[in-house]
């Protein structure tokens, strides 16, 4: 009888998280739907610079504080049109049965964003470089359990 119970409270708890993950993927997809192109490497050049700002990457990178500041304003626009204008509803909706849904869209946004970036051919082909240096042999021996 336990079980039964249990199964029927894990159910239900499915059953809530259910609408809550599809109120998030309708805020998500809102904001995704909301952004062009341009508005995407703007997004991906913002999340760019903040990770050159990292002590390990920062001798990599010449981002200067002008760009930096020129950068965060595009993005507080953008993040407050697409809140506060385009998306406010579905906002509204996913934030009351999940705080999380912010985060959460956003790191779908990200993705998207860094697909524009990643659709490029000089990218595709700069991060497919290191396959020169990987031993075919040992990975393809390895593979195919020999």
């Amino acid at each position: 009888m336990i079980k039964k119970i249990a199964i029927a409270v894990v159910s239900a708890m499915m059953m809530l998280a259910m609408p809550a993950k599809a109120n998030v993927d309708a805020f998500a997809t809102c904001m995704v739907d909301s952004l062009n192109g341009k508005e995407r490497k703007q997004l991906a050049q913002w999340v760019y610079f903040a990770i050159a700002a990292h002590p390990e990457m920062a001798p990599f990178a010449k981002v200067t504080d002008k760009d930096r500041l020129a950068s965060d304003k595009v993005m507080g626009d953008l993040v407050n049109r697409l809140l506060i204008e385009d998306c406010s509803e579905e906002l509204v909706v996913a934030f009351n049965q999940n705080p999380l849904a912010v985060n959460q869209a956003f790191e779908f946004v990200g993705k998207v964003a860094m697909q524009e970036l990643m659709t490029n051919p000089e990218v595709m082909a700069t991060i497919s470089n290191y396959a020169e240096h990987l031993d075919q042999e040992k990975l393809n021996g390895l593979l195919s359990g020999q």
